[in-house]
């Protein structure tokens, strides 16, 4: 029987356009798109090629929360530059997820921009172009976080700061189970939801009584 192999993420993308003339290469990527409540956050980093931990990189949502939590400590550590954004609830409620999505990538990739401003940087984009970026400095990768080292460092480290954010929620929002659920629709959530209403930091705009397919759903 053939064993699968275990394809880990490189700089195979990273070197291609360094050798094209850029003077850096950053990863982004966001987190928290598909939750119920809490901010999306973004990062993007520039890695080093001897960085320590590469062989431990893989896509943020396939490690333990031990090991991001510790690959996030190594990564901001080592990491040439970094730069982690956050959206509100309020922008995604007022303007929709895509948007606030955009936002959170540019603003993070906008930070290195300035930190580096007399410097080329090309950016590797998780799933998808930043429309709100020059197409010719990006490039979209789907499963970005599974093949770019980059990208991977930017997810974990993102999901990091959004979880430690998840988890001062839950100390204010006590019957939503945040700590655990991160904000996503589990059924411990969904039932939150339906026993105790919206609080501040749902999404509103993602019409939560639809997802949650609840009667006498509430609004507080």
């Amino acid at each position: 029987m053939k064993t699968m192999k275990i394809i880990h993420p490189n700089f195979d993308e990273e070197l291609r356009f360094l050798q094209l003339g850029y003077d850096f290469v950053a990863g982004a990527d966001e987190v928290g798109r598909g939750a119920f409540a809490g901010p999306i956050v973004a990062a993007a980093v520039i890695l080093p090629f001897h960085f320590s931990a590469k062989n431990d990189l893989k896509d943020s949502k396939a490690l333990s929360p031990l090991k991001r939590q510790q690959l996030s400590k190594i990564i901001k550590k080592e990491a040439v530059l970094y730069a982690i954004s956050e959206v509100p609830v309020w922008h995604i409620n007022k303007f929709g997820i895509g948007k606030s999505n955009d936002l959170a990538l540019f603003k993070a990739i906008r930070e290195l921009f300035e930190r580096l401003n007399d410097k080329k940087i090309f950016f590797l984009i998780d799933g998808f172009n930043v429309k709100r970026l020059k197409r010719s400095v990006q490039k979209a990768i789907i499963r970005g976080d599974s093949t770019s080292c980059s990208i991977s460092a930017a997810s974990i480290i993102a999901k990091v700061h959004r979880d430690e954010i998840m988890e001062k929620l839950a100390a204010h929002y006590t019957n939503f189970g945040f700590a655990e659920n991160k904000g996503y629709g589990t059924k411990f959530h969904r039932d939150a939801i339906y026993k105790h209403g919206l609080t501040d930091t749902h999404r509103t705009s993602f019409n939560l009584e639809i997802f949650c397919n609840l009667e006498g759903f509430r609004k507080n």
